[in-house]
């Protein structure tokens, strides 16, 4: 719940700052650690929304960096790269909550059996915490959900980073096309997201703007007789 609050409050100065300068794009920081993972990530964050679920912000740019000690990786502040981009990929036939902007990464070897050789993922923050988002998962809450961010580290490798569920941790997946290096889906993963501080002084800014245009606002109203 802490998580998703934070992040109730990165998208209020997200809208302060919109508002007041016609900005599109904000920035939060993301953090997540355990089960033998940490990372470290700057979202830029989109005023555009899933075409489907007007809640869930667009995430248009990252950087930061990722560690991975499971497995023999050995993966060690990998610089990461680049969003996965987005695919718009068919849900299965059964699913009918994905969002519009649900995409797929195929990988040959090492998933588990109820992924059918994919990876998904969307690229999408919920400031408010995530709904349902699978028709076979009845689980949200998080500033991501089931499906996640997919971005790519200087290995190679491509990151996977998505939501369990309010209370249930977050998962982490490492692969390339070729296999799956890493799965964490048990939700032994935490994460918070915060505004970064430009963010917030522009939101400041623009929250004062708006208090500005209110008050100018009222003392044209005439007085009634």
């Amino acid at each position: 719940m802490k998580a998703a609050k934070l992040a109730t409050v990165a998208m209020a100065a997200f809208a302060g700052l919109t508002a007041a300068t016609g900005s599109t794009h904000a920035n939060l920081l993301v953090s997540f650690s355990g089960g033998g993972v940490s990372g470290s990530l700057s979202l830029t964050l989109s005023g555009a929304t899933d075409q489907i679920y007007g809640n869930a912000y667009e995430v248009t740019g990252i950087s930061g960096t990722f560690s991975d000690a499971n497995n023999g990786l050995d993966i060690v502040n990998a610089l990461v790269g680049s969003l996965v981009s987005i695919t718009n990929a068919t849900p299965e036939s059964g699913n009918l909550l994905a969002p519009y902007d649900f995409s797929r990464f195929p990988v040959a070897s090492g998933l588990p059996p109820d992924s059918n050789g994919n990876v998904t993922y969307d690229n999408l923050f919920w400031p408010g915490g995530s709904p349902q988002t699978g028709s076979d998962y009845p689980f949200g809450g998080g500033f991501l959900d089931i499906y996640g961010l997919m971005f790519s580290i200087d290995g190679g490798e491509v990151v996977n980073l998505w939501s369990n569920g309010t209370g249930m941790g977050y998962g982490v997946a490492v692969a390339t096309s070729a296999n799956a290096l890493d799965y964490i889906g048990d939700g032994s993963v935490t994460a918070t997201a915060t505004p970064e501080l430009s963010t917030w002084a522009m939101a400041l800014i623009g929250f004062a703007g708006l208090g500005y245009a209110a008050r100018r606002a009222v003392s044209k109203v005439p007085a009634l007789s």
